[in-house]
């Protein structure tokens, strides 16, 4: 045998050796070792509100300093305002696309659980809020709203706007711009049906009379 050989098998039987031998010398397999460090693996707990011997000032909660940022908080630095929509319109672009059929769906879903009620499901306003006397919505596949650039429609989303309150506080900020996505998908099934009906129309419409060359001078008709 090689001698790369017959080290590896010295080094395997010493292996199975170890196993033999730890399992044979414990007092009861079926107890843990003997932990060195027992107060890192089980450390003392406190509650939220309890009294807490660790920190100068004996509390457990303590103040976050300032300039912290909440996981999933991220601010932005756009107020309520027309001005900042228009902005926020030519600064934020939307993180997901059109070809991604997960965020696509998760639009779907949201569109239907927050958007629905008001808007309607094709984004009309003609859903079951407006349908019982509130007032009705903007339609999401007008001219104007097909013309807003989709940070301007994540600031309506966030902040409200006119009777539409915010959602910021229920819908994260992926979810707003997976919304939007969905509404862009309906605003371009609108334009393919409007592009369709203009068509069927031109095809339908009578053909117009030719015109009658004028008689040549000196004849009367």
């Amino acid at each position: 045998m090689k001698p790369r050989a017959i080290l590896n098998s010295f080094l395997l039987l010493a292996f199975v050796l170890s196993l033999v031998f730890d399992w044979s010398l414990r007092p009861d397999p079926a107890r843990p070792n003997f932990e060195y460090f027992p107060n890192m693996a089980h450390s003392t707990r406190y509650a939220a509100f309890s009294p807490n011997p660790n920190f100068p000032d004996g509390k457990t909660l303590q103040r976050p300093e300032p300039g912290i940022i909440p996981r999933g908080f991220l601010p932005l630095h756009y107020q309520p305002t027309p001005q900042d929509a228009l902005r926020a319109g030519e600064e934020l672009q939307n993180p997901f696309s059109p070809a991604d059929p997960r965020a696509v769906e998760r639009g779907a879903f949201v569109f239907t659980n927050f958007c629905m009620e008001c808007h309607g499901a094709g984004g009309v306003g003609n859903g079951p809020v407006a349908l019982k006397g509130f007032p009705a919505p903007a339609s999401l596949v007008a001219e104007r709203a097909i013309k807003m650039k989709d940070g301007q429609i994540f600031h309506t989303l966030t902040h409200g706007q006119g009777n539409m309150p915010s959602y910021a506080s229920q819908l994260s900020r992926n979810d707003r711009w997976r919304a939007i996505l969905y509404v862009r998908g309906l605003q371009k099934q609108a334009l393919e049906q409007a592009q369709k009906q203009a068509q069927a129309a031109r095809a339908a419409a009578p053909a117009a009379p030719a015109a009658t060359p004028p008689a040549p001078a000196g004849e009367r008709p």
